[in-house]
């Protein structure tokens, strides 16, 4: 932490860089309020606020989009011919020889509130379970939990917060007792914030004694690991990958071992899964080759012509879509933040609460500010290998981001039940089917049943006759 600067130290960098309007409701203010306002500040940057304000902020600096890409290359959800299959099954074991071993830890990125889907509090705390209503949290939690299990090992779960949620995520796990997980195992941190700026660069007041800031994007959580212990507490536990999901998707396959073995065995330093895309402008960052480095570019920056271009047999070109599920070598963290590395700045314009010059608390109808984030996917270039394994829409993303239609609640429950009763059929048990070929009855399919297709088969004899209109809970 910086060495608090006096009032007329700040006055006079304020003055210099065009940010003296922050000082001004300074002595309204009582002693710790002003001791306050004097401790952020001290901690700027003004150079590079100068920086971000002229490129980002009263400029729109959009991405560069490399002048030659690629598809990148990828492993198949399913093994393609028997060489590929002798490579997963050896990838396979690898994967679970890391887990028995202790090798492997489960990281959530969870700062995001449910204001989307009209829900008050961390996302995480969110309801998603058909039958149980289990939230994000408890149903990660209980995977976690079976997991371990299976494998005879405890696995570690960190959870990166922000500033907006981290107390109430704090005492969600403090209340539930940690979902019957060992505390000792679970590591709650916050992610970094970045400072918010008016349209032309002024940076903004959220008090009279605080300035306006918001979380700094997922991509922060790579400095987050490292700042916050979280890397160093790994490393004393002989914890060698981390498993990255968000906190969104309940479907994720959160310890998935040919995911983890094909990443270790390519002596990888982020790899990340991919979806084939439903239509060649769905809304998911392309995964792109450049300069022979797995790069993601962004939907909107893909030009059209690629977007839409096809192979001979009909597939896009570009079809693989990101969907922030990484395994990430902790070794690679550790790199990163020794190079004191710094990812490309993604500008956001929104409706950004804040004091105008009268003093008064204004809350914006319409977009007023720029808020800047880093994206993780930025990180993939810097890795000297990336793998990418191609996995199936229905067995592992269903994010629930909405409060109706694509991504909504609604939608991720029914893919939940699709999957139990998938998994359910493969191990011989009816399911009832309307005349579409959907369930006709609602599954939930608790993580003590099972986390894989496979472990179905043991357990199947405890599973009742599914008739039309049920609803199952199996655990």
């Amino acid at each position: 932490m910086s060495d608090i600067k006096s009032y007329e130290q700040i006055k006079e960098l304020l003055t210099q860089h065009g940010q003296q309007h922050l000082l001004a409701f300074y002595d309204e203010l009582d002693e710790k309020q002003q001791q306050k306002l004097l401790s952020q500040l001290s901690e700027l940057d003004f150079v590079q606020i100068d920086e971000w304000a002229e490129k980002y902020v009263k400029n729109d600096s959009p991405m560069e989009v490399p002048s030659e890409f690629e598809p990148a290359p990828s492993y198949p959800a399913e093994p393609e011919d028997d060489k590929q299959a002798a490579t997963y099954k050896q990838a396979v074991e690898k994967g679970v020889k890391l887990l028995e071993n202790g090798k492997v830890a489960g990281f959530t990125v969870a700062g995001g509130q449910g204001t989307r889907l009209g829900f008050s509090g961390p996302k995480g705390n969110y309801p998603i379970s058909p039958v149980k209503q289990k939230t994000l949290f408890q149903l990660f939690a209980e995977t976690v939990a079976a997991a371990s299990a299976k494998f005879g090992a405890a696995i570690p779960w960190y959870i990166m917060t922000s500033p907006l949620n981290h107390a109430e995520t704090v005492e969600t796990f403090e209340q539930s007792s940690y979902f019957g997980l060992n505390p000792d195992n679970v590591f709650i941190f916050q992610q970094g914030t970045n400072i918010n700026f008016s349209l032309d660069g002024k940076i903004l007041l959220a008090e009279k004694d605080k300035l306006a800031t918001s979380p700094d994007g997922h991509g922060g959580s790579l400095k987050a690991l490292h700042v916050s212990g979280a890397i160093a507490d790994m490393k004393k536990r002989g914890v060698e990958y981390i498993s990255y999901w968000q906190v969104d998707n309940p479907l994720v396959r959160l310890f998935d071992p040919l995911f983890i073995g094909l990443h270790a065995k390519n002596n990888a330093g982020m790899s990340s899964k991919a979806l084939i895309k439903a239509y060649p402008t769905e809304k998911v960052g392309n995964f792109c080759l450049v300069d022979g480095k797995v790069t993601v570019i962004e939907y909107s920056d893909l030009p059209e012509d690629d977007a839409h271009r096809q192979n001979p047999d009909g597939s896009l070109v570009f079809e693989l879509g990101s969907i922030a599920i990484h395994i990430v070598s902790v070794d690679f963290v550790e790199k990163l933040n020794a190079h004191g590395f710094a990812l490309p700045i993604h500008r956001a314009v929104k409706k950004i609460p804040h004091i105008n010059e009268k003093g008064e608390k204004v809350k914006p109808e319409e977009p007023n500010g720029v808020k800047l984030e880093t994206f993780v996917f930025d990180a993939l270039p810097l890795a000297d290998e990336s793998i990418i394994l191609e996995t199936v829409r229905e067995e592992e993303f269903a994010p629930v981001k909405n409060a109706e239609g694509t991504d909504s609640p609604a939608v991720t429950k029914q893919m939940m039940t699709e999957r139990a009763a998938k998994w359910l059929e493969a191990a011989g048990i009816q399911i009832p089917r309307n005349s579409e070929g959907k369930p006709d009855c609602v599954i939930e399919m608790a993580p003590s049943f099972a986390i894989f297709p496979e472990d179905v088969e043991a357990k199947k004899a405890a599973v009742p006759d599914i008739k039309p209109g049920d609803e199952i809970y199996l655990d």
